[in-house]
């Protein structure tokens, strides 16, 4: 399946792509030693790059974009790729997390709220795949970086040899970080969201009759009310309309 086959969701350029097609693309960067970044693409990135040309530019620049989010590859069919995927980025992470068990690829940890959410992500791990080879992990602070601790961080994550870096600082941050540090840092990056959360048992994931009806939003809302019903009741509305606008009417984005 193409890696440069893609379909612009509003103005979000995203990969029509599958589980193998993705892991496919990491062995094949982790073996060229390209390094790059793959974005974990869902409602809230879309209205983001909808609502902002720098962070378009961000996202729409990555080397893999994947269709995470439900409503992103129910779009991608009805824009008509009947054939398009829904990739998610927590199975992506499994199946990574399953590589590095069964082979020499190493993992690096960057995000989570504390140390010990990092801690308690690589304790599951391990438990779940006794193999696995996590060569680096660290929370950064919630403030900007300076350029010396930048630059640090770049060097530590290269020294520990990183084959793929899960970040998990939360969008648009993390996407932002991973384009600003394409050219210094030589692992595979792959912009996580909230999985550190879900393997250190700090979150819950929804039913998977839920994930089904694309419903993963309203169970995480339901959790989370006071950080997430601003974004959705802000994001979601307009995601509809734009995706009819753009269906029904051709409307282009991009």
């Amino acid at each position: 399946m193409s890696h440069n086959g893609r379909v612009a969701v509003l103005s979000m350029e995203v990969n029509i792509t599958d589980i193998d097609a993705t892991i496919d693309f990491v062995q094949k960067r982790v073996r060229s030693n390209s390094g790059g970044y793959v974005c974990v693409s869902n409602v809230h990135m879309c209205m983001e790059t909808l609502d902002s040309n720098p962070f378009r530019h961000v996202v729409n620049s990555a080397d893999l974009i994947i269709p995470d989010g439900r409503p992103i590859f129910w779009a991608q069919k009805l824009l008509g790729y009947s054939h398009a995927k829904q990739v998610r980025g927590q199975d992506i992470t499994h199946f990574l997390c399953q590589l590095s068990n069964d082979s020499n690829i190493t993992i690096g940890l960057y995000g989570g709220s504390s140390d010990s959410i990092l801690n308690a992500v690589e304790r599951n791990l391990l438990k779940q795949f006794p193999s696995i080879k996590i060569v680096y992990k660290y929370s950064p602070p919630f403030r900007p970086l300076t350029e010396e601790e930048s630059n640090e961080i770049s060097s530590t994550i290269n020294q520990a040899g990183v084959d793929v870096l899960l970040v998990g600082i939360g969008c648009p941050k993390q996407e932002k970080w991973m384009a600003e540090h394409k050219t210094k840092i030589n692992s595979l990056m792959l912009g996580v969201g909230a999985v550190f959360d879900f393997i250190s048992g700090n979150k819950r994931h929804a039913p998977k009759w839920m994930q089904k009806l694309g419903l993963e939003w309203l169970f995480r809302l339901v959790s989370e009310p006071k950080r997430l019903w601003k974004r959705y009741l802000k994001q979601n509305p307009r995601f509809i309309w734009h995706i009819f606008c753009q269906v029904v009417f051709k409307k282009k984005y991009l």
